[in-house]
C-alpha cells in the first residue's frame, strides 16, 4: 500500500475498529499525549455512536464501545476548545453514560452509577467555549460567527474571508462610527469622503457593502439611510465577497453583519462620559440583567446622547439614541427577544464638497481651509429620525430541528437643505475666491418590513454530519424621495457670506420626485457537511424582486421592473489537528439597481457578480490567535458603461469589472496583557469595457496596511495601566472613473494612540471606574481623502477624546 493511500485510509480503519469494539493496543503514554491535544470542535447533536467514533478517530483515542449502550441515544452538541477526552465527555452530557479509562489508556463507555448526578471532574480536560455567534466576545479574538452562513460556525472553519470587531476592540479604540470600527480590517476602505456625520462611506473589495443588523438588511435609500450607532453593538463582522446565496440582493464586494447588544442574565451596568476635540460631549450608557429571580425575563438598555461640534465651522453633530431590549425565556427550548431602537440626528455636512481650485489646483488666493463652511448655517439643516421595532425568535423542535425567525419594521425620515459650490470646470472659483453655489432641498422617508424564517437541522447520514438550513425571507420597502435644486447665490471660499436671502424653489420644479415600492422574496437552502476533517458547504437561493416607481414630477408616470435571479455558493476545506484550515470557495451575487432615474422610461438589469477565493486560516489549538490569508478573483457584470458610437455617447450594460487581491489578517489575544490586530491588502481592479477600459475602480487603493496593539499591566507598579497604538496606511486612489490627475488622491499614513487606567487597581473603593484618552491622527497629518475631479474631501484631522467610565 502506498504511503499516501495509507494516510488516507488510516482514520477510516481506526473508526471501523472502534465500531467493531476491537480496541487498538497503545501505551498509556501515547494515549495521554494524544488526549492532551486541544482543538476546536463544532459538532451538532447527532446519533451518539457516530459522534463518539468521530471524536475518537480525530483524537487518536482507543475507545471500547458497547453498541447496546449507545443505541437510540443522541449526543449533546460539542462546541468549543477541548482535548479528545474532554470532547467525548461533553458529547455524553445528558445520556446517562460516562467514560472510564483503563490502566493502559483505553477508554470504555459505562452507565453512570445510580444516584450520581454529574460526570467525574477528571473526565473533562478541555474547557468549553461558551461564545455564541450572536453574543459578546471576551477580548479581541472571536471564535464563532454566523456571517455568510446564518448558522453558529467556528470562525476558523468558515470557508470565507471574515473579520470581526469585538466590543473590547471598539471600546479600546473609542469607536464612534462604522468607519472607525472597520479601519483595522483588510479589504475595506473607510471614510472615503472623510468623516461624515451623515453616513459611513465604505468600500469592500471595491464595492459599497450592504449593512445587516441582527440578520436583516437595513433600509437603503438615497440619503435617509440609518447611520448605525456602534455603542449598541456586541460585535460587527465583515464578510468579504459575494453572499447572495444566503442573503439575497447584495453587492459582490461583501457585507457588514452587525449584532445588537442583547439582554443577559448577568447583572451589569455601565455609564461613560466623554469630552474631546471640537467640544465633543457624549454620554454612553448600558444596563442588563434579570427582571425576575428565575431569569425568565431579562432586560437590556443602551443608548447615546451626543452634543458636539465638528472640524467644520458651524456644523454640529447631535445625536439622541436609545435601544431597549427584552428577552422572554419561554421554556428551555424557546426564546423571544424584543429589539427596538430610536435615533434622532441633528447635524450637517462635514465633507463640504470643497472646490478642486484651492485644494488640488493652486490658486492666487491660496488654500481653502479645512474648517471653512462654504454653505450657510442660517439656511442649512440636516434632520433625521430613525426607529426600529423587531424581534428574534428561536425554538428547538427536537434534537434535530430548530426554527428561527427574525423580524423588523424600520422607519427613517430625513429633511435637509444644503448649499454646494458649483462643480469644476462648469462653475469656477475666481482669483479672489468667489464662487457660485447650488441649493439642494431634500425630503425622503423610507419604511421597511423585513422577515427571515429558517429551519436548521443537525443530523448525520452515516459518517457525514450535516447542518442543513432551509429559509424563506421577505422584505417590503417604500421610499418617497423629493430633491429640488435652486440658486445658492455666491459666496467666498476665504470669507464665507452668511445670511443671504436664499429661496427654496417650489416642489413643482423638483428634479427628483418619486415614490418607489419594492417587494423581494427569497428561498434558500444550504448544507454544511463534515466527514472526518473535511468540510463541504453547498448552497443556493432563488430571489424574486418587484419594483414599482411612480414619478410625481412626470405627471405620475409609472415604471415597473420584475427581476429574478439564482445565486449559488460552494466551499471545500480541511481542518488539520494542528489548527490549519485551507479552503477554496466559489460564490455569486446579484443586485438590482436602486433608486430611480430622472427618466420614467429607463430600467436597468441587476448587476451580477462571481468570485473564486483560495485561503488558509490558522488557530493554534487552545489559543486566542487567528491568522488568515486569502487570494480572490472577483468579477461584476451588467455594469453600466458609456461608449462613443459615431461621436455620440451611448450608455449600455455591457460593462464588466474585475478585482483581484491578496488579504492578510492577524488577530490575537497574545497574553492576558497584550492584544494585537494586523492587516494587509494588495488589490488590483480594472474596468473591462467602455471609454474607461483599463482604469481602476473609484475609491479603491491598491495597497493598505494597518497595525493596532494594546498592552495592559495586571501586576507590579503599573498594575491597571495600559497603552495602545496604531498605524494605518492607505494607498493612492482615484475618485473619478477617468482616473485623471484631478481625481487622484495621494497615499497617506496616520497614527492613532490611547492610554487607559483602571482606577480600581489604585483603591478597591474605586472598583469599576476607569479613565481613558484616545487620539486619532495623532500627529495631525494633513491629507486629502478623495478627489472626484469636481471636488476634494479632506481626511480627518487630529481628534483627542477623554472618557471616564464606571461599571457596576
Amino acid at each position: 500500500m502506498s504511503r499516501s493511500l495509507d494516510t488516507l485510509l488510516r482514520p477510516s480503519l481506526l473508526a471501523v475498529a472502534i465500531a467493531l469494539c476491537t480496541p487498538l493496543a497503545s501505551s498509556q503514554l501515547i494515549a495521554a499525549e494524544q488526549a492532551s491535544s486541544v482543538r476546536a470542535y463544532n459538532l451538532p447533536a447527532a446519533p451518539l455512536s457516530t459522534t463518539l467514533n468521530q471524536i475518537a478517530s480525530q483524537g487518536g483515542l482507543t475507545l471500547s464501545l458497547n453498541p447496546s449502550l449507545a443505541a437510540g441515544k443522541t449526543s449533546a452538541p460539542v462546541n468549543g476548545q477541548y482535548d479528545a477526552a474532554g470532547a467525548l465527555s461533553a458529547a455524553l452530557r445528558g445520556t446517562g453514560l460516562q467514560l472510564e479509562q483503563s490502566g493502559t489508556g483505553t477508554y470504555t463507555l459505562i452507565a453512570v452509577p445510580e444516584g450520581v448526578m454529574a460526570l467525574p471532574e477528571t473526565s473533562v480536560i478541555g474547557v468549553e467555549n461558551t461564545e455564541s455567534a450572536w453574543g459578546p466576545v471576551e477580548g479581541y479574538t472571536a471564535t464563532r460567527t454566523a456571517a455568510g452562513t446564518k448558522t453558529d460556525t467556528a470562525l476558523v472553519e468558515a470557508p470565507r474571508s471574515i473579520s470581526v470587531a469585538t466590543r473590547q476592540q471598539m471600546d479600546d479604540r473609542s469607536v464612534h462610527s462604522l468607519d472607525d470600527a472597520v479601519r483595522y480590517m483588510p479589504g475595506i476602505t473607510a471614510s472615503s469622503y472623510g468623516s461624515d456625520t451623515r453616513a459611513d462611506w465604505l468600500r469592500v473589495r471595491g464595492f459599497e457593502p450592504t449593512q445587516f443588523l441582527d440578520g436583516l438588511p437595513l433600509p437603503k435609500g438615497v440619503y435617509a439611510n440609518p447611520k448605525q450607532e456602534t455603542w449598541n453593538l456586541d460585535r460587527l463582522a465583515l464578510l468579504r465577497g459575494p453572499a447572495s446565496s444566503v442573503y439575497g440582493q447584495t453587492p459582490p464586494g461583501g457585507l457588514l453583519d452587525m449584532v445588537s447588544r442583547r439582554p443577559s442574565d448577568v447583572q451589569s451596568s455601565e455609564i461613560q462620559l466623554q469630552y474631546g476635540s471640537d467640544n465633543h460631549r457624549q454620554i454612553n450608557f448600558a444596563s442588563t440583567g434579570k427582571i425576575d429571580d428565575a431569569g425568565q425575563f431579562l432586560y437590556g438598555l443602551s443608548g447615546v446622547v451626543r452634543d458636539s461640534g465638528t472640524q467644520v465651522d458651524h456644523v454640529d453633530n447631535k445625536r439622541y439614541n436609545i435601544a431597549p431590549s427584552l428577552t422572554w425565556n419561554i421554556d428551555d427550548d424557546t426564546k423571544f427577544t424584543l429589539l427596538t431602537q430610536f435615533t434622532r440626528d441633528d447635524t450637517g455636512i462635514t465633507s463640504q464638497f470643497l472646490p478642486v481650485q484651492g485644494t488640488k489646483i493652486d490658486m492666487p488666493f491660496g488654500k481653502v481651509s479645512h474648517h471653512k463652511n462654504l454653505g450657510d448655517p442660517d439656511w442649512e439643516y440636516y434632520d433625521r429620525t430613525y426607529y426600529a421595532l423587531g424581534y428574534a425568535f428561536e425554538h428547538r423542535l427536537n434534537d434535530v430541528w430548530q426554527f428561527k425567525q427574525n423580524l423588523r419594521y424600520t422607519k427613517s425620515e430625513l429633511s435637509f437643505q444644503s448649499l454646494t459650490p458649483g462643480s469644476y470646470p462648469y462653475t469656477q472659483v475666481d482669483n479672489a475666491g468667489n464662487v457660485g453655489r447650488t441649493s439642494t432641498s431634500v425630503n425622503e422617508d423610507i419604511s421597511q418590513f423585513a422577515v427571515d424564517n429558517n429551519f436548521q437541522a443537525d443530523f448525520a447520514t452515516g459518517d457525514i454530519r450535516h447542518t442543513l438550513l432551509l429559509g424563506l425571507d421577505h422584505q417590503r420597502s417604500n421610499n418617497n424621495y423629493t430633491s429640488i435644486f435652486g440658486d445658492g447665490l455666491t459666496t467666498n471660499v476665504l470669507n464665507p457670506i452668511y445670511g443671504q436671502p436664499i429661496v427654496r424653489p417650489a416642489r413643482s420644479t423638483a428634479f427628483y420626485d418619486y415614490e418607489q415600492k419594492t417587494n423581494q422574496t427569497g428561498l434558500y437552502v444550504q448544507d454544511q457537511m463534515a466527514l472526518d476533517q473535511w468540510r463541504l458547504t453547498l448552497g443556493g437561493r432563488e430571489d424574486w424582486v418587484h419594483t414599482g416607481t411612480k414619478f410625481i414630477n412626470k405627471a405620475d408616470a409609472t415604471n415597473t421592473d420584475r427581476d429574478k435571479a439564482f445565486s449559488g455558493n460552494a466551499a471545500l476545506s480541511y481542518v488539520f489537528d494542528s489548527g490549519f484550515v485551507p479552503y477554496i470557495s466559489y460564490a455569486e451575487s446579484f443586485q438590482p439597481t436602486s433608486g430611480a432615474d430622472a427618466s420614467s422610461t429607463e430600467s436597468l438589469k441587476p448587476t451580477e457578480g462571481k468570485q473564486w477565493e483560495l485561503g488558509i486560516k490558522y488557530q493554534p489549538p487552545g489559543s486566542k490567535t487567528l491568522l488568515s490569508a486569502a487570494v480572490y478573483d472577483l468579477t461584476q457584470k451588467n455594469v453600466s458603461v458609456s461608449s462613443f458610437v459615431n461621436g455620440v455617447s451611448i450608455t449600455s450594460q455591457t460593462g464588466e469589472v474585475k478585482v483581484k487581491g491578496l488579504e492578510l489578517e492577524a488577530t490575537s489575544d497574545v497574553t492576558e496583557n497584550l492584544k494585537v490586530i494586523a492587516a494587509y491588502t494588495l488589490a488590483k481592479s480594472e474596468v473591462q469595457n467602455g471609454v474607461d477600459k483599463g482604469n481602476r475602480l473609484q475609491l479603491m487603493p491598491n495597497q493598505q496596511a494597518s497595525l493596532w496593539t494594546d498592552y495592559t499591566w495586571h501586576s507590579g507598579v503599573l498594575d491597571g495601566f495600559g497603552i495602545g497604538g496604531g498605524v494605518r496606511y492607505t494607498g493612492n486612489t482615484y475618485g473619478d472613473k477617468a482616473n485623471t490627475w484631478l481625481g487622484k488622491a495621494d497615499a497617506y499614513t496616520v497614527f492613532d494612540a490611547s492610554v487607559h487606567y483602571d482606577l480600581g487597581r489604585l483603591d478597591n473603593s474605586l472598583k469599576g471606574a476607569s479613565l481613558a484618552l484616545n487620539a486619532t491622527n495623532l500627529f495631525d497629518k494633513d491629507y486629502i481623502s478623495t478627489c472626484d475631479s469636481f471636488y476634494c474631501y479632506y481626511g480627518d484631522q487630529r481628534s483627542v477624546v477623554a472618557s471616564a467610565t464606571y461599571k457596576w
